[in-house]
């Protein structure tokens, strides 16, 4: 991963990502899954579009502190691809149904924080599903700000 992370740093994000919807976003959420939280969390904070406070309080879960995480989901508001996300939850929730876990009608990230917080605290079962929610919430978000957009 560091040699991933070290080639990925090597480029800027309009050269990784041109003509994309959010180029700095993708290239943070890389940094993330490569393991480069404290770069990705930097970039995220100079990025005020909803994808950087997205990324942002995706961060801030993983860190955990989830009160921060709350504050950029609460600068977020909604986003388009909560009903992806929810759909994603939804299937993963199916296959591997964890008691108490009940989504509402909607995405709520807050939900899914506290989920995130019991999951830590019960590893198995709860900590896999969390896990599966979050990396898929990460790949619709990746994708979102990976996507080609006409300028």
């Amino acid at each position: 991963l560091r040699s991933a992370a070290a080639e990925l740093q090597r480029n800027t994000p309009e050269a990784l990502f041109p003509k994309t919807r959010n180029a700095e976003a993708a290239y943070s959420a890389l940094l993330l899954l490569l393991g480069c939280w404290e770069k990705s969390h930097d970039l995220s904070n100079d990025d005020e579009t909803p994808e950087g406070c997205y990324l942002h309080a995706i961060i801030h879960r993983i860190e955990p502190n989830p009160e921060n995480s709350a504050y950029w989901f609460r600068r977020l508001g909604q986003h388009p691809l909560f009903l992806h996300v929810h759909q994603r939850a939804q299937e993963i929730l199916k296959q591997s149904p964890i008691p108490g876990w009940q989504l509402k009608s909607a995405w709520d990230p807050y939900l899914f924080n506290k989920w995130c917080e019991e999951a830590r605290r019960e590893s198995g079962s709860k900590e896999k599903v969390a896990l599966g929610i979050q990396q898929a919430e990460w790949e619709l978000l990746f994708a979102w700000c990976a996507e080609e957009v006409n300028r």
